[in-house]
């Protein structure tokens, strides 16, 4: 790695020699613009719009456009002499708890490294952060922009995290923040249920770039000449979601069956449904279906309630009850 930037983070009165270094690089296909015909390279050129005269890269200074339509010229003079007290320092300004911090304020990671007679003050501002679980919030110039960052330590290495400014991050004034929209427990239940079953330990190991990994394929079989293969599988269409507890229930059981767990035998939804229409059901076509056989075939006892009526019934006409008991016996051991 190539350092960026060399200077000092200011810790108290405690002043810390290191260099800055790019902690992230992007994995990225790059392509050129060439003339379709024959592959040859597409260059511009920087073009005085006043005279069509090319401009040397030297004779180039910064424009600001006032609401007039006019520019004002600025050059590196006009630049020298801005107060930019940490063009060289990291000024710590105090320490905070992470969680404090919303993590759309970060913007870029570096590595700082310590110079070789700044190894112990380093290792002193490392092991603070450490044991007090807090960052710390400092200002740094890189590249002419005052920035705010954090300093944090990840794999014994004090990492400094650029952020934006407060006024760089945009409100989200969306429409669907002012609606009224009323969701059913039940489906807050299976959302629930749905992140349980898909919750784990993060690995970034665990993921790649399937589509620099398709696109480099492109470009082999283009070099070897070989026809370019289709996908194996379609990617899934978005669209509407008709019923969401359908889909949030097709889910679990989609990540459920991937982490090898056997699917749930019945649905909280459909207990739920089929209890409701058992309750609307008549007292007669309710009897059946709890009275069950046993296992010699003989019939079940009904509930308490049942009883008391049976026992009625058998006190004043003990024959016809015998008559139809010993019909219902037979009837249910046939079906049995």
């Amino acid at each position: 790695m190539r350092s960026i930037w060399k200077g000092t983070v200011s810790f108290g009165l405690v002043s810390i020699g290191v260099r800055l270094y790019s902690a992230t690089e992007e994995k990225d296909v790059s392509f050129h613009q060439v003339r379709r015909s024959d592959g040859s390279r597409i260059r511009y050129r920087r073009v005085a719009e006043a005279d069509g005269q090319e401009v040397a890269f030297g004779e180039i200074a910064k424009g600001y456009e006032l609401p007039s339509g006019e520019t004002v010229v600025l050059t590196d003079d006009d630049f020298k002499d801005l107060p930019l007290p940490t063009a060289k320092t990291v000024d710590v300004l105090q320490f905070v708890p992470a969680e404090q911090i919303d993590p759309i304020y970060f913007a870029r990671s570096y590595y700082l490294e310590p110079e070789q007679n700044a190894l112990k003050p380093y290792l002193l501002l490392r092991d603070a952060l450490v044991d007090s679980e807090m960052v710390g919030v400092v200002k740094v110039a890189i590249r002419n922009r005052e920035q705010l960052a954090t300093l944090r330590v990840r794999e014994g290495v004090i990492v400094l995290e650029t952020m934006v400014w407060p006024d760089e991050v945009r409100t989200p004034d969306f429409a669907f923040l002012d609606s009224d929209l009323t969701l059913r427990p039940q489906e807050r239940q299976m959302a629930a249920s749905l992140v349980d079953s898909m919750a784990g330990d993060f690995d970034p190991a665990a993921f790649s770039d399937d589509y620099r990994a398709a696109l480099q394929q492109v470009i082999d079989a283009k070099v070897e000449g070989r026809q370019v293969v289709e996908p194996e599988s379609a990617q899934p269409t978005a669209g509407n979601v008709v019923d969401l507890m359908a889909a949030l229930r097709a889910s679990v059981e989609a990540a459920k069956r991937s982490r090898g767990e056997a699917p749930q035998a019945a649905a909280p939804a459909k207990a739920a449904a089929a209890r409701t229409r058992a309750k609307k059901a008549p007292a007669a076509a309710k009897t059946p279906a709890k009275n069950g056989t046993g296992k010699n075939g003989t019939a079940k006892k009904a509930p308490a309630a049942t009883k008391a009526s049976a026992k009625q019934a058998a006190a004043t006409t003990k024959a016809p009850a015998k008559q139809a008991a010993a019909k219902r016996v037979p009837a249910r051991r046939k079906s049995a």
